[in-house]
């Protein structure tokens, strides 16, 4: 990246935080005075911005103010704020009753990204960092916020070539969609040497105030371990878990079994 890109960035960020004023709209003249700039670099930047949804023009009055990008991006952090201090005591538990790692994954694009975490207190255990992205087709998390998504966003990612990690890896989109349409419908996922050989996952789905599937809790560990205790003894653990975070996130799956029933 160059320098002026990183200069146009760089007062790109600085035109958006223009806004933390609050006032209801900006015009050109006193944006380019505020952030010491000429006024025709601004209209550029805005005219950026405005593509992007990060910034729209008022029509009554001809200035600028955040766009509804911008508010969508607030909501998305605060949903991460909000899982992050939801999960903390669930996954504590989790890792306690099961003796295994516990994490929490959200999904980005067709990865899964892992946003919390908890070790296993084994000697043997998994070393998943918090932040690692792994591919969303063959982890137990993936495989839980990918059953979830609306259909024409499965079908979009099931559409797209599938990278095989191991000779277990599911690539062939009819088998995957199947597995995706059985996750639905048991609750819970599982993964067993898909994204490495000698690795095995479950996963439950976390769902948010509007019951919207927003995350996956999963535990991970050697397969070996979850061969001498069969993996499946977890999954109610793992659903009560997800559900739990779910509570705490304002989710009421009584309403929502009710309203299912009406």
């Amino acid at each position: 990246m160059t320098d002026a890109t990183l200069s146009t960035v760089r007062n790109a960020a600085r035109l958006l935080k223009a806004f933390l004023t609050r006032e209801e709209s900006i015009g050109v003249s006193e944006l380019a005075r505020r952030l010491d700039l000429g006024k025709s670099g601004v209209h550029r930047l805005l005219a950026t911005l405005v593509a992007e949804g990060l910034v729209e023009q008022d029509p009554r009055t001809g200035g600028y103010r955040l766009g509804i990008v911008v508010f969508e991006l607030g909501e998305a952090v605060k949903v991460h704020m909000d899982l992050h201090a939801a999960a903390g005591p669930v996954l504590a538990h989790l890792r306690d009753q099961t003796g295994e790692s516990s994490q929490i994954g959200v999904l980005d694009g067709d990865e899964v990204v892992y946003v919390d975490r908890l070790e296993s207190a084994h000697s043997l255990r998994l070393f998943t960092e918090t932040g690692r992205r792994v591919p969303a087709h063959c982890t137990s998390s993936g495989k839980v916020l990918l059953a979830h998504l609306p259909e024409p966003e499965r079908e979009a990612f099931l559409a797209r070539p599938l990278a095989r990690l191991t000779p277990h890896t599911v690539v062939d989109a009819a088998v995957l969609r199947a597995e995706l349409a059985s996750v639905r419908a048991r609750g819970w996922a599982e993964a067993v040497d898909e994204r490495e050989i000698g690795v095995a996952s479950i996963a439950a789905p976390i769902r948010d105030i509007h019951g919207d599937v927003v995350a996956a809790v999963s535990i991970g560990a050697p397969a070996a371990r979850f061969d001498t205790v069969p993996r499946r003894r977890f999954a109610r653990d793992l659903v009560e878990a997800g559900e739990a975070v779910g509570r705490r996130l304002g989710w009421n799956p009584e309403l929502a079994q009710r309203g299912r029933e009406a």
